[in-house]
């Protein structure tokens, strides 16, 4: 692994560790900012991929979204500030993409770090798709507030990888959610290797 490796992977800490203790103050100020790239991958813990879901309404789904977020550690109020930013995001309009597939996201006060959540619906389910379009493929984001930055950075990695008919298609075929885990990772690293 050459230094500048080293580096980068010290800089991309995840969702459910701290930053390392081994990080200089000014580089953790610079994660907490949003400074730092953050990748897909990263905020995808494997416990945070479902698949086979059944849902009822859009309304559950962004509720299965905000429960599938939270860490059994964190804060009994997360969930709830999680489903109401979602909401409120989908009230200014469809998060939904075309082609049977909706990034709901939202920017949490108080959230430490980014999360991400991929959800395989069982059914698809209306989502007010500009294309009409039912959902089956969700990826729901959430960020600190303060991650402007990061929030747009992450959404148009999303948008990327869910343009991608035979991705998609590859996603649609997964049935076990360890598998649906490493599709999304592998889409990542041949990504950042282009």
């Amino acid at each position: 692994m050459r230094p500048r490796d080293v580096i980068t992977a010290q800089a991309r800490p995840r969702i459910d560790k701290p930053a390392p203790e081994s990080a200089t103050m000014a580089g953790q100020d610079r994660y907490h900012r949003g400074l730092i790239t953050m990748h897909l991958i990263d905020l995808l813990a494997p416990v945070r991929v479902r698949t086979g879901l059944q849902v009822s309404s859009k309304k559950r789904l962004l509720e299965l979204a905000a429960a599938t977020l939270v860490l059994p550690s964190d804060d009994s109020e997360l969930e709830r500030s999680i489903y109401d930013s979602l909401c409120a995001r989908e009230r200014l309009g469809s998060t939904a993409l075309e082609h049977g597939v909706a990034i709901p996201h939202g920017r949490i006060s108080g959230l430490n770090s980014p999360a991400g959540a991929f959800l395989k619906l069982a059914d698809p389910l209306s989502f007010n798709a500009g294309d009409r379009q039912p959902v089956d493929l969700v990826f729901a984001l959430v960020v600190p507030e303060h991650f402007t930055q990061q929030h747009l950075l992450l959404l148009s990695q999303l948008a990327e990888m869910f343009s991608d008919a035979a991705f998609c298609a590859r996603l649609r075929s997964t049935q076990d959610s360890a598998q649906l885990h490493g599709v999304l990772a592998e889409w990542q690293l041949a990504h950042l290797a282009a």
